[in-house]
């Protein structure tokens, strides 16, 4: 179900700063850390090519990777990066250092599937109140997406997260209600009542 993992290589930085950011990326790296499992960071460049490819593949949020750091190979999962708002190019990657127990929270994107065996097959609305869900996930076990069946569900129904079927060791973060990913809504006409259909 997951990305399958991947490598990437990188060095270790000496100097950290703003005018050694710059540099290295003109030289076409980008500066990250690792963090996490009670050890120091540690400031690391990588190619900028090879991240931003790996973003624009999809799941690289989801993706549990392995960093090579002048040898050294450290299990990590990204947790934050900054993109350049004008060049659409990856400025810096914020990684957890994960091992196979860790527990990590992760968004993990929604997929809906037989709607054509659901009112919309005629017109209803899917409303989709979450594009994503927040996980606690076994690191070495995240789901790529999790997956809601709309079989059977008419106007007016909501979808919960009780109708998703999740992996093993996989929980929600949000535990004290069970809360509406998605409601079937009457066609576009009640476009006014969509309000009322906010989570409940």
């Amino acid at each position: 179900m997951s990305h399958a993992s991947y490598e990437l290589k990188a060095e270790a930085r000496e100097r950290v700063g703003k005018g050694s950011s710059r540099e290295l990326r003109r030289n076409g790296f980008i500066p990250a850390v690792i963090y996490g499992d009670k050890q120091a960071p540690i400031s690391i460049a990588l190619s900028t090519n090879e991240v931003t490819k790996r973003i624009h593949a999809g799941g690289f949020m989801t993706t549990v990777a392995t960093i090579d750091v002048n040898g050294e190979k450290i299990t990590v999962l990204p947790k934050d990066y900054q993109l350049d708002p004008v060049r659409d190019f990856t400025m810096h990657v914020d990684f957890l250092r994960v091992t196979a127990d860790s527990q990590v929270t992760v968004e993990v994107p929604v997929h809906f599937f037989n709607e054509d065996k659901s009112s919309i097959k005629t017109g209803a609305v899917l409303n989709i109140v979450r594009h994503e869900v927040e996980l606690y996930c076994p690191a070495n076990n995240i789901p790529e997406f999790i997956t809601v069946d709309l079989a059977g569900h008419k106007i007016g129904d909501s979808l919960h997260i009780s109708h998703v079927k999740l992996p093993a060791g996989v929980t929600p973060v949000i535990t004290d209600r069970d809360f509406t990913i998605a409601t079937i809504v009457a066609p576009a006409a009640g476009a006014a009542d969509e309000e009322v259909a906010t989570e409940e």
